[in-house]
C-alpha cells in the first residue's frame, strides 16, 4: 500500500506506507444545553468535525545514513504544512481523495543504521472524502427533470453550469428548483457566457465559453440558495419567464462521509 500526496506518489519518494487503523466517521460535534429543573441535558444535535489519518511508512535500508537522510529530507519538503491543503489518494481507497496535510512533527525511529518508520499523521478540515471519477448530468430543457446519484454516501455541494440569456429587465429570469429549493437567476447573461454557481464555496462567477473568468456571479442571484444533491434520487426543475434557458450542466461533487 502507499499513498499520493500533491499527485506525487510515495513509492517514487523510496518510502513504503501502510494504514493500520481507519476513522469509520470522523469526530462530532455535540450541541448539549443544560436546562434547569430538567433531568439529563437538552440535544441540539450534531455536526462533524475534523478527519484524521494516520499513515504508518518505512525506510528500507539505504546504502549509508546520509542517504536515510536524503530520502527525509525529501519527504519533508514533499509534505511541508506551510504549503496549505494538497489531495491525498490512498492506493487502499482509490476512488476517492482528501484534502489533507500534516498535522504533527514526524520523528524517524532507526531501526537499523540506514533504515527508519515514522507514522504520518494528516488533518482534513473538512472531513469528507471526494469521488475522484464523478458524476456528472446535463439537463438541456426546461420542465421538471430527476438525476440519481449513486456515489458516495452523503449529501453533496454540487458546481452547477447554466447557460442561457437573460436581459437586465426585472422581470426576467431563469429559476432552478432543486429538491423543492429554488435558486433563481435574475442578472444579466449572454448566450456565450456560462453562469458559474458553487455551492461548496458558496459563491458564483460568470466566465466565458474558454473558463475565463469575467465578472462576480453573486449579484445576478435573487437570493444565497445554494444547491444540494441527495445520494440517490433528486428533483430539478427548470423554469423561465422572459428569459432563454440552453443547458444546465451538474457537476455533483459526490462525497463520502
Amino acid at each position: 500500500m502507499g499513498f499520493i500526496y500533491n499527485g506525487i506518489s510515495s513509492k517514487n519518494m523510496k518510502i513504503k506506507a501502510r494504514l493500520t487503523s481507519w476513522q469509520a466517521s470522523p469526530a462530532l460535534r455535540n450541541s448539549y444545553e443544560m436546562v434547569p429543573g430538567k433531568a439529563g441535558v437538552a440535544d441540539f444535535g450534531c455536526d462533524s468535525s475534523e478527519r484524521i489519518i494516520i499513515v504508518n511508512c518505512n525506510v528500507y535500508p539505504q546504502k549509508s545514513f546520509a542517504d536515510l537522510v536524503d530520502v527525509l529530507d525529501g519527504l519533508a519538503e514533499w509534505l511541508n504544512p506551510m504549503n496549505g491543503l494538497k489531495q491525498l489518494v490512498l492506493d487502499d481507497i482509490p476512488d476517492r481523495y482528501f484534502y489533507a496535510r500534516l498535522t504533527e512533527q514526524v520523528d524517524c525511529e532507526r531501526l537499523l543504521r540506514t533504515a527508519g518508520a515514522f507514522d504520518l499523521k494528516f488533518i482534513c478540515p473538512d472531513p469528507h472524502a471526494y469521488a475522484l471519477t464523478d458524476e456528472q448530468f446535463t439537463i438541456s430543457s426546461e420542465g421538471n427533470h430527476e438525476i440519481e446519484r449513486l456515489t458516495g454516501n452523503a449529501d453533496s455541494e454540487p458546481v452547477y453550469q447554466l447557460k442561457g440569456t437573460i436581459n437586465s429587465s426585472s422581470s426576467t429570469y431563469i429559476s432552478i428548483t432543486t429538491n423543492g429549493e429554488e435558486l433563481r437567476v435574475v442578472g444579466a447573461l449572454t448566450a456565450d457566457e456560462v453562469l458559474v454557481i458553487d455551492s461548496g464555496l458558496v459563491t458564483a462567477k460568470i466566465t466565458d465559453t474558454n473558463g475565463n473568468t469575467l465578472r462576480n456571479g453573486l449579484p445576478g442571484l435573487d437570493e444565497l440558495n445554494f444547491p444540494v444533491l441527495h445520494k440517490g434520487d433528486n428533483e430539478i426543475a427548470v423554469t423561465v419567464a422572459g428569459a432563454t434557458f440552453s443547458e444546465l450542466r451538474i457537476l455533483a461533487k459526490s462525497r463520502w462521509r
